[in-house]
């Protein structure tokens, strides 16, 4: 099983073939990739090393980590898995990715409707809207 790192704080320009010997020094097995801008092709300054052996990658990040690489402090650290994230632009936190496609899907919300009927609420808020009267009825006051 592979194990993935994250190496960030790279250098804009830097060697691959130094950062490669700096990964072989610690170990026989390391593969980097950095990651480039799709329209520069420059280095984003940071890139993903896989790793095929848990120990390894442990001493990977014991030694490489904090290390002065190109003028920059390597950071090295295990990769999150891409799908445990919230979106790049969620930011309702880690709390609004634990719902499934399904449970969202399964709001009744009306994106387009051919004809406007007058008695129905606004398909915008309809869902929101049907939410607010179940809280509603749901509720009980003291009298």
């Amino acid at each position: 099983m592979s194990i993935r790192l994250y190496v960030g704080n790279l250098p804009q320009t830097f060697d691959a073939k130094e950062l490669e010997a700096l990964f072989s020094a610690v170990g026989e097995g390391v593969r980097f990739k950095q990651v480039n801008d799709r329209e520069t092709g420059a280095c984003r300054g940071f890139g993903f090393a896989n790793v095929d052996d848990q120990k390894l990658a442990e001493t990977v990040i014991e030694q490489l980590n904090g290390r002065e690489f190109g003028g920059s402090t390597l950071r090295i650290e295990l990769s999150e898995r891409r799908d445990s994230r919230p979106a790049a632009g969620d930011r309702r936190g880690p709390a609004s990715s634990q719902a499934t496609p399904a449970a969202r899907k399964a709001i009744n919300k009306v994106v387009h409707a051919d004809t406007i009927d007058s008695e129905a609420p606004d398909p915008r808020w309809a869902g929101e809207l049907s939410k607010l009267k179940s809280l509603l009825a749901n509720q009980k006051a003291a009298v």
